[in-house]
């Protein structure tokens, strides 16, 4: 199953295609200027029954020196069988579009970065007839933007900066000075990058610091993570409603009710629990039939 992670690793450079000129500067490869960029269909499918996809694929049109595709891979872990799969995919691209192709593999971890990166020789060992390099951006080069000004001229690297620094020391100031950038932003470019970053931080500590930082500095967007933050929040406030309800009507609440309140973040059940406990004798009868 693909992780929110992987997702937002390459389509941060579907939604932003412009990101790959900063990234190709910061990791020191000169490309011609990006003029415009148009997402092509992932699937590199033949008539013979194998599947095969490209995580993002871009066709990007340059200033002089014509277009290029660009096909983004988000590689979470070292895969023995991936160097073989990134070579079909270009060998593939190459045949197709005739353009030059270019792979850019992203990680979130320093040593999936250093394998992604190591030149495979493809081919007999006498003589291999390829060696696979792409580029890859991770923890290692993407910079650790913590400089508000910074963020605010850059917001997708700075968004690229959290998500590939999302299991770094330094994520936690990376998602602050990200989360001040975006106040000022328009709702319209703040709520996909406030997305892409929850995303991208998947399941690791940084993730509910990265909520809490939406609930309070970010909380006018009407992004589905803000509104998720904002139904636990009105969760919590009936929950605690419901037992000082029960507390002044002298209704005794044991440690099972509490918990089973408490535990519950469905909004709309707790609006039931509470209209019953306005005539309830008891803690159980607000649970009746539920």
């Amino acid at each position: 199953m693909v992780s929110a992670p992987h997702e937002a690793m390459h389509r941060v450079f579907q939604e932003y295609p412009e990101l790959f000129s900063r990234v190709s500067e910061v990791l020191g490869v000169a490309f011609p200027p990006v003029t415009s960029a148009g997402v092509l269909p992932t699937d590199l499918t033949e008539a013979r029954p194998l599947e095969r996809r490209v995580d993002t694929l871009l066709r990007i049109e340059t200033e002089y020196d014509g277009p290029f595709l660009l096909t983004v891979e988000a590689q979470g872990r070292k895969d023995p069988d991936k160097p073989t799969s990134w070579a079909y995919y270009v060998s593939y691209l190459l045949e197709k579009y005739r353009l030059p192709t270019t792979l850019l593999v992203v990680c979130q971890d320093r040593a999936t970065a250093a394998w992604a990166a190591r030149p495979v020789p493809l081919g007999a060992p006498q003589w291999p007839v390829l060696t696979l390099q792409p580029l890859v951006a991770g923890p290692h080069n993407i910079p650790a933007v913590t400089d508000v000004a910074e963020a605010r001229k850059d917001l997708a690297l700075a968004t690229l900066s959290a998500i590939t620094h999302a299991g770094e020391p330094d994520v936690g100031a990376i998602l602050r000075t990200l989360s001040a950038a975006l106040r000022d932003a328009p709702d319209a470019i703040a709520a996909p990058l406030v997305e892409l970053t929850a995303q991208g931080l998947g399941n690791r500590p940084a993730a509910q610091q990265w909520r809490n930082l939406v609930a309070v500095d970010l909380s006018f967007y009407t992004s589905p993570l803000s509104e998720e933050i904002r139904d636990e929040g009105r969760a919590e406030g009936r929950a605690e409603g419901l037992l000082l309800i029960l507390e002044a009507r002298d209704i005794a609440v044991t440690d099972e009710a509490r918990e089973r309140i408490t535990s519950c973040d469905d909004p709309q059940v707790l609006r039931e629990w509470l209209l019953r406990a306005a005539t309830a004798t008891s803690a159980d009868d607000i649970f009746q039939n539920m």
